[in-house]
């Protein structure tokens, strides 16, 4: 093979990528900066499952909760880096799915998009039915409010968040930002008044400090397994922290501004999370706390702070209303990316003229309206029912960010990418580590009868249903890939390529000094299938293989005697 052909440079690689996957970002809007970014990052991350959630994991595990929290924000920074990464390489509004279809191909892309949208879609139902309990508990103040049915306060919520949604990005952005700093203020309070309780003594007098732990049997009163078990929880805990992948196809400088914002969540995380679980522990034994009641409820209530209640409760609504707004968010980008594939519904690949792909928000808004039905036919059990069927989604997501990451390093690795300054630390070793970790938390959720086994029983159900969408979306996906590849491959869009398969290296070249060794790879045209001709390199005035010339019809032309690609393997 000839060599001596020109070689790309990064920017022509970027250029190149991009053009190819333009349909995925075209008509979005640069809504989001720096300011939005950084409390997105950080409120992402911070959700009722702390606020709410912490207390009965504080009764089941004890005081070893705070050490399962550093744990899981670990892996958690570590899937942020190489989301981070991947961002700067391409940013994308289609995330993770869009990694997944660029390294993996379209199979890959499809499952972790339509698992992804599970979670987030049954988040949404459950959101709606937490903050309809929440408003209800404000009943034993007001009798008007008490007698309000839940399923008609979930159905409120869900129509006023999803119509916000729908208005633009910065609307969401906004209304993210002021969620996440109530959320960041309250933990900043709890944190100041905590830590001087724990220097200086409580009003009451009780015993406070690490001796308080030592005194009610240690970091695991109730054993290791029971701990680790808890372990899956406090993973879901977690969800959310991905979010900043979905934003960066609307935010400016995203290769910029991202990376920032990773950087500092790993401190935040430890401060907010692992500090006030910590504090939560050193303040009041274990057995105070409880599954029905927010464990900073259950402080303030101790020293008789009586109006901790109500306040703590409007902080737990806001938690669930930046949830399900990102949620609304985050489903609408990552089911327009698919529907630009074809594996996903037409309607959700549109846009309003303000950018927004409301055809998405409203399919999760669907789903949401249905699950108020839940509320209305077993409001009791609701919360538990849909919170069981996100589990997984938040699994795949994690895993295909780990996965397309470690994908990407390989192919960098052999001189088919450049990689950025901004890198995730010790890849790929880090992304099987990570991988290893969500294996583990699979086993202790099929041991943890009946609530995980049963969870993951479900995905009994959901392999057949995705084997069945996938064979209704398969014509169109190979039509769209032949498209956008200039052929379909025995499987569609195999993802086996540099610059995602249209070119391959055909050498490196090696520095004689020091030892350093440069990859800089001559990229040259890989032939269509069945192609007797030799591979070309690209030329001089090589625009893309996305770039729309004169006369250029968009994805979808069909010239005079055109038949459509052979999709008959």
């Amino acid at each position: 093979m000839s060599q001596n052909g020109p070689r790309l440079t990064e920017a022509q690689e970027k250029h190149i990528l991009r053009r190819r996957f333009e349909d995925e970002t075209a008509g979005f809007h640069k809504g989001l900066g720096a300011r939005q970014l950084q409390m997105i990052a950080i409120g992402s991350a911070i959700g009722t499952g702390l606020f709410l959630g912490a207390g009965g994991r504080l009764e089941q595990a004890g005081p070893s909760l705070f050490l399962l929290y550093a744990v899981c924000g670990f892996f958690g920074y570590l899937i942020l880096r190489s989301l981070g990464e991947l961002v700067v390489h391409r940013p994308s509004s289609g995330s993770f799915v869009s990694y997944a279809r660029e390294f993996y191909g379209e199979k890959a892309a499809y499952v972790s998009g339509w698992l992804y949208w599970l979670n987030w879609a049954m988040t949404a139902v459950a959101d709606a039915t937490a903050i309809a309990i929440y408003i209800k508990w404000f009943g034993q103040y007001s009798a008007f409010v008490a007698g309000i049915p839940q399923w008609i306060l979930a159905l409120i919520v869900v129509v006023l968040v999803v119509s916000l949604n729908l208005v633009s990005v910065k609307v969401f952005g906004e209304l993210e930002f002021w969620f996440s700093l109530i959320k960041v203020l309250a933990l900043v309070v709890f944190l100041v008044i905590g830590t001087f309780f724990v220097l200086f003594g409580t009003p009451t007098g009780s015993e406070v400090g690490f001796s308080l732990i030592r005194d009610n049997g240690g970091l695991f009163p109730s054993g290791v397994l029971p701990a680790l078990i808890v372990v899956q929880g406090v993973v879901f805990a977690y969800a959310g922290i991905e979010l900043v992948g979905t934003t960066s196809g609307e935010t400016r400088n995203a290769e910029k501004v991202i990376p920032r914002a990773i950087n500092t969540v790993i401190l935040r995380i430890a401060v907010f999370y692992v500090g006030s679980v910590l504090l939560l522990c050193l303040l009041l034994p274990y057995t105070a706390y409880s599954a029905t009641e927010s464990p900073f409820v259950t402080f303030f209530s101790s020293i008789g702070v009586d109006a901790a209640g109500p306040i703590m409760q409007l902080v737990v609504i806001t938690a669930a209303l930046s949830s399900l707004n990102a949620g609304l968010y985050s489903t609408g980008r990552i089911v327009h990316s698919m529907a630009q594939a074809g594996s996903a519904p037409r309607f959700t690949g549109k846009l309003s003229s303000s950018g927004v792909p409301y055809g998405g928000i409203l399919l999760t808004a669907g789903v949401a309206v249905l699950g108020v039905g839940l509320n209305f036919v077993v409001p009791e059990q609701a919360f538990e029912i849909v919170l069981n069927l996100a589990a997984l989604g938040t699994m795949a997501g994690w895993a295909a960010i780990s996965l397309s990451h470690q994908r990407y390093v390989s192919l960098a690795r052999k001189g088919f990418y450049n990689r950025p300054t901004y890198r995730a630390p010790l890849a790929p070793f880090t992304n099987w580590l990570t991988m290893f970790f969500l294996a583990g938390v699979l086993v202790l959720m099929a041991v943890d009868y009946p609530v995980g086994t049963f969870t993951l029983a479900s995905s009994l159900v959901l392999i057949p249903i995705l084997v069945i969408g996938w064979f209704v979306v398969r014509g169109r996906v190979r039509e769209i890939a032949a498209e956008r590849e200039g052929f379909t491959g025995a499987f569609p869009v195999l993802a086996e390529r540099p610059v995602v398969g249209a070119f391959r290296p055909v050498g490196r070249e090696n520095s004689t000094g020091s030892g350093s060794t440069t990859s800089t790879a001559s990229l040259h045209r890989v032939p269509e299938p069945g192609s007797a001709a030799g591979p070309t390199t690209p030329p001089s005035g090589y625009q893309g293989p996305g770039h729309q010339g004169p006369g250029h019809q968009g994805p979808g032309h069909r010239g005079p005697g055109h038949q459509g690609p052979d999709t008959s393997r």
